[in-house]
Order: C-alpha cells, then sequence, then structure tokens
C-alpha cells in the first residue's frame, strides 16, 4: 500500500511593502505628509518663546486672576438663566436643521437604481453651501435682520447643521438595503408610501444618532455664539472678559463645561439606548 504524497506546505507571503508606486492611497497618504511638513516650515510657530520660562510665569498669573470664581446667588442665578438659553438654542436650533435636513435630503438622495434623482445634484449644493460657512458667521449675517440675541443664533445654528444633516441624511437613505422598496415598488406601492413604510423603518435609528450628535456640537457651538452678540452663556461670557471681570468669567466657563458634560452623557446615554 503506497501512502499518499504529503502536501507541501504554503510558502508564506511577505508583508507588502510600505509604499508601492502603484499605490494610489500611498501616494495620498504622501501628499498629506509633505503638506503636514510644510505648513510647518512655512508658519512662523515661537516654540521657545511658548515654552520659555516667561510665557509660563505670565500664563500662571492669568490663570490666577480666575480664582476664586464668582459664587455670588446673584450671579449664579443670572447665569443660570443664560445656561438655560444657551441649551434652548441648541436644541431648537438641532430640531429645525433635523427637519429641514430631512427635506432637502430627499431630493438629495437617489431612492433606487431606476430613480432619474434630477434634483440630486443642485440640492446638493444647496447643502454644501449652507456648512460651509461656519455658525459664527451666520450669525453675524443674521444679526442684522434679526437683531441682538438668541433668536439669531438659533437660526444660525439651523442654516449650518442643516446643511450638514441634510448630507448625512441623503448617504444613510441612498444606502439603505434596496429589498423592502423593491418589494413594495413590485406591488404598485407608490413612493411616499415605499418611503414611509420600507426605507426610514431602516434609517431612522442612524437619523436619530446623527441628530443627537450634532446636537453635542451645537451645544459648544451655542455657548460660543453668544461672542458676537447672538445670546447665551457666550454673550456674558465676552461681556465680562472685555471688562476683565475674571472671577466672573470663571463661573461662566464653569457653567460651559458643565452644560457641555450634562449634554455629552445624555446623548451618549440615548444613543446607547437606541443601539440596544
Amino acid at each position: 500500500m503506497t501512502s499518499k504524497p504529503r502536501a507541501a506546505n504554503p510558502p508564506y507571503r511577505l508583508p507588502p511593502p510600505l509604499f508601492d508606486a502603484r499605490c494610489k492611497a500611498c501616494w495620498f497618504t504622501a501628499g498629506l505628509v509633505v503638506l503636514v511638513v510644510a505648513s510647518f516650515w512655512s508658519l512662523d510657530l515661537q516654540w521657545a518663546q511658548f515654552f520659555s520660562a516667561e510665557a509660563a510665569a505670565s500664563m500662571g498669573r492669568f490663570v490666577g486672576e480666575f480664582f476664586p470664581p464668582d459664587t455670588s446667588p446673584a450671579f449664579l442665578k443670572k447665569v443660570a438663566a443664560a445656561a438655560w438659553e444657551t441649551l434652548a438654542m441648541s436644541a431648537l436650533g438641532t430640531l429645525l436643521a433635523a427637519i429641514g435636513g430631512l427635506v432637502l435630503a430627499l431630493p438629495a438622495s437617489r431612492l433606487h437604481r431606476r430613480d432619474a434623482a434630477r434634483g440630486r445634484a443642485p440640492t446638493r449644493l444647496l447643502l454644501n453651501a449652507l456648512r460651509s460657512v461656519p455658525e459664527l458667521v451666520w450669525a453675524a449675517l443674521l444679526l442684522i435682520s434679526a437683531g441682538l440675541g438668541p433668536f439669531a443664533g438659533t437660526l444660525a445654528l439651523a442654516l449650518h447643521t442643516t446643511g450638514v444633516l441634510g448630507r448625512l441624511f441623503a448617504e444613510a437613505i441612498e444606502n439603505a438595503p434596496p429589498g423592502p422598496g423593491d418589494a413594495l415598488r413590485a406591488q404598485g406601492v407608490g413612493s411616499g408610501r415605499v418611503f414611509l413604510y420600507a426605507t426610514l423603518p431602516q434609517v431612522l435609528p442612524q437619523l436619530l444618532s446623527y441628530t443627537l450628535y450634532r446636537w453635542e456640537n451645537n451645544i459648544r457651538a451655542a455657548a460660543v455664539l453668544g461672542v458676537v452678540g447672538a445670546g447665551g452663556l457666550g454673550q456674558l461670557l465676552a461681556f465680562h472678559m472685555g471688562l476683565f471681570h475674571m472671577p466672573k468669567t470663571a463661573t461662566v466657563l464653569g457653567a460651559m463645561l458643565l452644560l457641555v458634560a450634562i449634554v455629552d452623557a445624555a446623548s451618549l446615554g440615548t444613543r446607547r439606548l437606541m443601539t440596544r
């Protein structure tokens, strides 16, 4: 009885080279490295002066002026009202942006393979324009028509976030599994009901997750928008910092940190509940 020849061990594959001339990702990474190196070389970065003992002493004196923070009841009441205004601006701005983003995401996405999607390109161009303008610039522009106060800040958050959420919503809708929608369309169901009963239930958790994440970002942005007069904690911060009221400034900064931490924790907990 002859034994079968033992199969030869497969040859070990050597790891790929770190750089391959045919690899597009390698060239892209190399270009980014060159850009970063050129940025460091072209900018006048005073590292020695920044880490000098004189700079450390000046920064120490400046930080020392913040302590102790102003904890008088009258000022804490004013800070609490401004914090509530900041929270309301971020929540309302995010809600308006979620509605506007969903409305614009429908014409900005191709709902199925045979969809002509004639409005896809112009709607995406509009979304790009909305999110390319930062919230501070939107607030500065809207102060002319809406006046000083939280109304301009809320509209600024809504406009910028509409551009962001609209693009994210459109990508989620386009990447939804097409099977349920195709099955309904084969039965003659209209596009509106196909979206409501097939596409939306699949992408709704993702849309809510995007909205909550943007709310986290907007609470930070709303805390800064007051610098240009859009109300909230930012306006209080700009006022007292401009007058060098450092104890009051420290209290406002502490309120900002606390508000952002609370909203981040609430948003993170909500997203975890949705993914269970």
